[in-house]
């Protein structure tokens, strides 16, 4: 995967044989046979997650949405500080230590974090019920306060839910996270949603299917867990000093409060200069728009353990790192051309018209998360992966800051498109960040020929698209059309131009033998 015009880390030329017949990676293969499962997982869960936000505004109005959502985002802001960030020190230091041997820590990292995030969590949904009614006098919604008083008892139950995930991922048995994250909590809310809306309950469906999918997605997950690593489990116990736990974790416990504020900042300041009717029509668009974070995130979870395990050999990590932007921008950049011109159509189909309000929202989204999450996403797993937390930190402020300062000043002018811009600036401002920063700290960087070629073959793509919209007048037509000509357009121009390497036929292996007969790789 390495160009051969390129430099390495250490200023010497590169072989050029790397390019062409790369030595095998075991790790490319983990990356494809973990990354497919949870890419599968991942379309599950985005079809069943536009089916609840569908059914729900069919079901109640956008002003009842959208204080859905504000309560929800308030919750998803506050369960930050009830974890503290640790558990994402367990896909960090666990790896490290199965890989050496020493399971009873590995377990120790487990237990340690799960105990203190119950206490830590447990207290501060407590302290949230206490302010729910000064909460929903800030944004002057009366109806919040009972929102937040009955979600509240889901800050617990996502802290643990999170160290159930990050569990998963480091002992890259993704297939149960699948199950837990993709299947029954999506599942099981929907069904319960369904039910208690159609019963006439409105917002307190919202709420009873938000609460009882994840209870039964955590009791399930905890269940498959145990008897999964059942041998880690019963592994006698060796606690850990808490001193490395907590110097790994605690930029990222900041960066974490930092990033879902930024990911809620703009319902925040939504709510605030507008009525709640906009919160609901902007979260359709917005839903819509980061929908690309899909392929992303299929291959983050297994990435950064991959990363971390092999942190020492910085040419393996950048021939990882190429490999992921090639295979994420390859993916994801015919589906951010065919979301964007389509758009007004999409909205129209999946919602209802009302929210095709919302296409300008998707346009500037999509283009945002593409260039996002091609070089390393908004979580930095890349950097995460290497060690530097700190880094990864210093990041979220900026995206934070960017998103709240841009967002303030145009919301009140322009409106929900002000968000937009304001969450476009700010992804668009991190992922230029972390490139020149993963250059500086070990000389990486994901740019090739053949990366060239991947974007390059979306230009005729979006050429051949736009002319559908225009000529396509019914909006079901539009979207159902639209998506073979950008793809068919998009494939035809990566085998024109030869954009196939060995690496992508090690990938496609791993999917189906099949298919990489035809894969046009010598």
């Amino acid at each position: 995967m390495t160009d051969p015009n390129s430099t390495s880390a250490d200023g010497s030329e590169p072989d050029a044989s790397l390019d062409s017949a790369p030595d095998y990676d075991e790790g490319v293969s983990t990356l494809a046979k973990q990354g497919s499962i949870t890419f599968v997982g991942n379309v599950a869960k985005g079809v069943l997650g536009f089916a609840i936000v569908m059914l729900m505004t069919r079901f109640v109005s956008p002003s009842v949405y959208g204080l859905f959502v504000l309560a929800t985002s308030v919750i998803l802001f506050t369960q930050v500080f009830a974890n503290l960030g640790l558990p994402l020190a367990i896909d960090y230091f666990v790896p490290q230590y199965l890989a050496d041997g020493e399971r009873g820590k590995a377990k120790g990292v487990i237990v340690q974090v799960t105990a203190t995030v119950l206490v830590t969590s447990s207290l501060v949904a407590f302290a949230l019920a206490l302010s729910a009614a000064s909460i929903a006098a800030f944004f002057r919604e009366p109806s919040m306060q009972v929102a937040l008083l009955l979600l509240s008892v889901t800050i617990p139950m996502l802290a643990i839910y999170k160290v159930l995930l990050t569990s998963y991922y480091s002992i890259k048995k993704l297939q149960y996270r699948v199950l837990m994250r993709d299947l029954i909590r999506p599942i099981v809310r929907f069904v319960v949603t369904a039910g208690l809306l159609l019963a006439g309950f409105g917002l307190l469906g919202l709420i009873g299917g938000y609460v009882v999918g994840l209870f039964v997605a955590i009791t399930v997950g905890a269940a498959v867990f145990t008897y999964k690593a059942w041998d880690l489990l019963t592994t006698e116990l060796e606690l850990v000093a808490p001193g490395p736990l907590v110097t790994y974790s605690l930029p990222l416990a900041m960066t974490s409060v930092v990033f879902v504020l930024m990911g809620q900042v703009d319902y925040f300041v939504l709510g605030y200069f507008l009525e709640s009717e906009t919160i609901g029509i902007y979260r359709v668009g917005y839903m819509l728009g980061s929908g690309l974070t899909i392929i992303f995130s299929s291959l983050s979870p297994v990435f950064k353990p991959l990363i971390a395990e092999t942190r020492d050999d910085i040419d393996l990590v950048e021939q990882r790192f190429r490999i992921m932007a090639r295979w994420i921008a390859a993916i994801t950049l015919p589906i951010a051309i065919f979301l964007s011109i389509g758009s007004s159509s999409y909205l129209a189909v999946l919602y209802t018209p009302q929210y095709a309000e919302a296409n300008t929202v998707v346009v500037v989204l999509a283009g945002a998360f593409l260039f996002n999450v091609t070089f390393g996403g908004p979580n930095g797993s890349l950097l995460q992966g290497l060690g530097y937390s700190r880094v990864v930190f210093a990041n979220t402020l900026v995206l934070f800051g960017a998103n709240l300062v841009v967002s303030f000043a145009l919301v009140p002018l322009i409106g929900i498109e002000g968000a937009a811009v304001g969450s476009a600036t700010a992804l668009v401002l991190v992922g230029a960040l972390t490139l020149l920063e993963i250059y500086h700290l070990d000389g990486i960087h994901p740019f090739t020929r053949e990366f060239a070629k991947i974007v390059g073959a979306g230009v005729p793509a979006t050429i051949v698209g736009v002319p559908v919209v225009f000529v396509l007048e019914s909006d079901l037509l539009t979207a159902g059309v639209l998506p073979i000509v950008v793809v068919g357009t998009y494939l035809l121009a990566l085998i024109a131009t030869d954009a196939f390497t060995d690496a992508d036929a090690q990938m496609v292996a791993e999917f189906s033998p099949t298919l990489r007969k035809w894969l046009p790789v010598d």
